[in-house]
């Protein structure tokens, strides 16, 4: 690791400290120098460090244990599986992201609490439809929705999938608002709500894949053009 002199601090740090984490200058589970040490093998201040650190616990490279120290997480690209998801074809994230709505799906319709419905009704009536207006509000609006029933599905491993490819989805979503590929409506969504408060399994399955056909139609139509 060498100084760094550059105007972006925290940047240049980040990288400096990825580059070292990548070069496997320590292993998986080993202990990084402490925040002092850091801050003078790179010669910028602790404040700087400690912004380093962050964002490379939020990326997966690095986690803190408290009263012990930071250590090395991951020392591969972790953010290499989003990029990836985002780079494939449109119609491939809209498969994995139906392989997830039709499973959270068909586990919340067994395992829903009272509030369960209530909720997703409440969501999806703040949800609304699509008026031209912001986009990233009502995609953000949309997501909520289809985190909502992922959450009520209770498998925590389905919930820290779709958070991770969160950027993956909203981009299924954006696509939908364009001119080439239906965006499912209201009615699409109150349908899986319907379905899951009838608590049959099979019936939520095939709202979701009601729901997610024209699009998968709409995409191989341009595939095939």
């Amino acid at each position: 690791m060498h100084a760094i002199s550059r105007t972006n601090l925290a940047d240049e740090a980040i990288e400096a400290i990825r580059s070292d984490i990548l070069g496997k200058r320590w292993a998986v589970g080993e202990k990084l120098p402490n925040e002092a040490s850091l801050s003078a093998m790179l010669s910028v201040s602790r404040g700087t460090v400690r912004e380093a650190v962050r964002v490379l616990v939020s990326q997966g490279y690095l986690e803190t244990r408290q009263g012990s120290g930071t250590y090395v997480r991951a020392t591969s690209d972790a953010g290499r599986p989003l990029t990836m998801a985002r780079r494939a074809s449109l119609r491939d994230q809209f498969e994995a992201r139906l392989a997830l709505d039709v499973e959270a799906a068909r586990l919340t319709a067994v395992r829903k609490r009272p509030e369960t419905v209530a909720e997703l009704r409440r969501l999806l009536a703040e949800r609304g439809s699509y008026d031209g207006g912001d986009q990233a509000a009502f995609i953000e609006r949309d997501l909520a929705f289809h985190k909502a029933v992922i959450a009520a599905s209770g498998n925590r491993a389905m919930i820290e999938i779709y958070d991770f490819f969160s950027a993956s989805i909203a981009d299924t979503i954006a696509a939908t608002l364009g001119r080439d590929i239906p965006e499912p409506d209201m009615q699409a969504h109150a349908d899986i709500v319907d379905a899951i408060e009838t608590g049959d399994p099979d019936q939520a399955d095939a709202a979701v894949r009601r729901f997610m056909a024209p699009v998968l139609a709409a995409l191989d139509r341009m595939i095939l053009s």
